[in-house]
């Protein structure tokens, strides 16, 4: 018998929050051998390259400034302890992330950035800079500019963590309408996190989005949800219910709520008609997808739910991502 996404609202604690941050499942055994990289991209090799060197490399000791402060070599300007994986969706920049987390031999965490702002709101700042000390390397998924409170909380975040000797390695996840259609421009990313600008070395990757290299199709959907859905851990919502009830749960906690499901049936798919729902639907996208969670859907194909005023807004590169990923997970096979 089906669950109910809507019934479920997950507690999660911090020590909860803190213990999750390690690469999803599906990246469980990504390496830098396991990248394949698509040889009419050039950039994506190169890319591969740089980072396992950058994770090979080993950084000064932290030294003592002015009145004993600790000053990573980075702060003096001699190298950069971090990096940044700028490009499109689907090129692989998660996979290299999560191949970073497992190269590195030192302690190191790995989470989007909407588990670090969460776990600033649970712990407190200085909570989190505590907890994060001592790492050799932070991995950053998904790095957002939507909200600036979040982002100079991050950013400040890691000029402390820079300043003890921690690295580190993330992607991004930038509105493209403000940055540039398809494209992160680093030169406004270097401007958002201000002084940050010279600890990190943006990497382009230029590529197609490799769930749709083999397969051009939309989003797979069903007559009769209940009798499509696999057997296992699974539910069964009305879309619109389902879309309602995320504005209760924290982003946070989406990962909970989809914990342990094999997969989620939605009936009545239908186009978004409001953004914050639609961005809703984008984060529980990601941690279905995170989670390779199948979706069983009828109605309207998933990634045909946003409308063409929502595309040509400063969210497209979200939408579009999101997209992608509901074509694979609904054409999922058992």
């Amino acid at each position: 018998m089906p669950q109910h996404l809507v019934d479920r609202d997950p507690q999660v604690t911090p020590q909860q929050m803190a213990a999750a941050l390690v690469p999803p499942p599906q990246f469980r055994d990504a390496s830098f051998a396991s990248y394949r990289p698509d040889a009419d991209y050039p950039s994506q090799a190169a890319v591969r390259d740089a980072v396992e060197a950058f994770v090979a490399s080993r950084p000064e000791p932290v030294k003592r400034g002015l009145f004993g402060r600790r000053r990573s070599a980075a702060v003096d300007g001699t190298t950069k302890s971090g990096v940044y994986l700028d490009g499109g969706f689907g090129v692989g920049k998660t996979h290299l992330l999560a191949a970073a987390y497992h190269a590195e031999t030192g302690r190191k965490v790995f989470g989007t950035f909407i588990e670090y702002t969460a776990l600033v709101g649970a712990l407190g700042f200085q909570g989190t800079v505590e907890l994060l000390r001592g790492t050799s390397l932070v991995c950053i998924d998904e790095f957002e500019l939507d909200d600036p409170g979040d982002t100079m909380v991050m950013t400040r975040l890691i000029k402390e963590l820079t300043e003890s000797g921690t690295r580190f390695a993330a992607t991004s996840n930038t509105p493209p309408g403000a940055l540039g259609e398809g494209r992160f421009a680093a030169q406004d990313f270097l401007r958002e996190i201000q002084a940050m600008s010279d600890r990190f070395e943006t990497m382009r990757i230029d590529g197609l989005d490799f769930r749709r290299r083999a397969v051009d199709e939309s989003a797979a959907v069903v007559p009769d949800v209940a009798a499509a859905l696999p057997s296992g851990s699974v539910t069964l919502d009305d879309f619109r219910a389902v879309v309602a009830h995320l504005a209760s749960v924290h982003p946070s906690k989406y990962v909970a709520l989809v914990d342990g499901l094999d997969a989620v049936g939605l009936t009545d798919v239908g186009a978004f008609t409001d953004q914050t729902d639609a961005l809703r639907w984008v984060a529980l996208v990601d941690r279905l997808y995170d989670a390779q969670v199948r979706i069983v859907a009828s109605g309207t194909p998933l990634d045909a739910v946003y409308p063409a005023s929502m595309l040509e807004g400063g969210y497209r590169k979200k939408y579009l991502r999101a997209a992608s990923r509901v074509v694979a997970l609904t054409r999922a096979v058992d």
